[in-house]
Parts: structure tokens; C-alpha cells; sequence
């Protein structure tokens, strides 16, 4: 009869075990896409033109996978897709096919900004995003 409960304990044990380490990964996951998720301003400044406001979007699905949308206020655009986008170790990717749009930034240590460049239709400029409440 002890060996019954013994193995059934093991059989526990290791389905417990099992369920907690891939739990860990997804929390970690959940951790660092929170950082990113909401929406983020700044300015562009092409120069000779006129400065323009950039809003961007960033949720995540319940997988971790990140999408997102870009809004121009200046211009009376918004919703337009971001095709694709990463965030690692603080670095921020993303695309958008339709406005022809490139951003590589890094975020700061206290997650209230993230500095870099934006490329569109071949021109680059800096662009300093900061989380909107």
C-alpha cells in the first residue's frame, strides 16, 4: 500500500514542478512586455518643416506578443499599423510597412523613456519617446 502513495506523491511532485518552471518564463515574459505596453509620445523636428507629434501605441496579447499603432495629431493620422515589433533588454524595434517607418530606441532605466532614431521614407531623425498617462 506505501508504494501506491509514494509514486502517486512523486507523479504530484514532479506535475507541480513541471507546471511551476513553465510558469516562470511566462511571468518573466509578462514582466518585460508590461514595461512597454502603453503609449508613448515625443516630437518629431524634420528641420525646415514644421515639428510634428508622434503617439504611439503598444499593447500585447496574452502570449506576449507585442502590436501597435502610430498616431501623427499634427496631421489628423492615426491608427496606422505597426507591422512589426521586438523589445529586448531594453531595446525597442519597430516597423511600419504602410508609412515606410523604422524606430530603433533604447529605454531608460526608470521606463519612462526611450531614446533613439526614427527613419522614414529615407530621412532619420532623433526621436525621444516618453509614457503617456
Amino acid at each position: 500500500m506505501k508504494k501506491p502513495r509514494a509514486s502517486s506523491f512523486a507523479l504530484f511532485a514532479g506535475l507541480t514542478l513541471t507546471f511551476a518552471l513553465g510558469l516562470v518564463p511566462a511571468l518573466t515574459m509578462a514582466q518585460v512586455t508590461r514595461s512597454i505596453v502603453g503609449d508613448w509620445s515625443g516630437t518629431l523636428d524634420p528641420g525646415a518643416q514644421p515639428k510634428k507629434r508622434i503617439v504611439v501605441h503598444i499593447a500585447a496579447a496574452l502570449d506576449g506578443t507585442l502590436s501597435g499603432t502610430i498616431d501623427y495629431p499634427d496631421q489628423d493620422t492615426s491608427g496606422i499599423q505597426i507591422t512589426g515589433i521586438t523589445y529586448k533588454k531594453s531595446i525597442l524595434h519597430f516597423e511600419s510597412t504602410p508609412s515606410l517607418t523604422v524606430y530603433d530606441g533604447t529605454m531608460s532605466t526608470d521606463k519612462s523613456t526611450i531614446t533613439g532614431t526614427i527613419k522614414q521614407a529615407g530621412a532619420s531623425l532623433d526621436l525621444v519617446l516618453k509614457r503617456t498617462p
